[in-house]
């Protein structure tokens, strides 16, 4: 999967490439613009005071010299044992954002769009999620009712 930066709206949106060759616009939520913008300005700075000049500037995450990481796993497990995380896999980032989309209350069709399933099956693993959800604010409203006077 290649993360591309779209310069011409400057993190506005981001460019996917799915493992199914897929091409997606997805738009950047606030503090994922932010950490990007703040990662980009720490590139060049590093870039600068190591005279470097890209030969490729559109890639988010690579070499200093521009180029693309060309095994992002190798890449993520490396990372991973910097921070001394363990069993910990970039796959996982998608269940959270999945799992975080239906806890905020979006509906299962929303979320099999937001997270690229081309498969409803794929994103109904979640629905556990919901249902969960749906339990605590009925309980909530149970207890509501329990401290209503009549």
């Amino acid at each position: 999967m290649a993360l591309i930066l779209n310069m011409m709206e400057l993190v506005l949106s981001i460019f996917f490439r799915t493992k199914n060759k897929r091409e997606r616009l997805e738009y950047l939520m606030p503090r994922t613009k932010k950490a990007l913008l703040e990662w980009k300005s720490h590139l060049e700075i590093t870039r600068h005071r190591k005279r470097i000049h890209p030969i490729e500037t559109r890639f988010v995450f690579c070499r200093l010299n521009g180029q693309p990481i060309k095994r992002f796993d190798s890449a993520w497990r490396h990372i991973c044992k910097i921070a001394k995380i363990k069993d910990f896999h970039y796959h996982n980032l998608r269940h959270t954002f999945c799992s975080n989309l239906l806890l905020s209350g979006d509906n299962i069709k929303d979320v099999k769009e937001m997270i690229g399933h081309s498969d409803i099956s794929m994103t109904d693993r979640y629905s556990h999620l919901t249902l969960n959800h749906h339990k605590a604010m009925q309980d909530k409203l149970a207890k509501h009712y329990e401290n209503t006077t009549n």
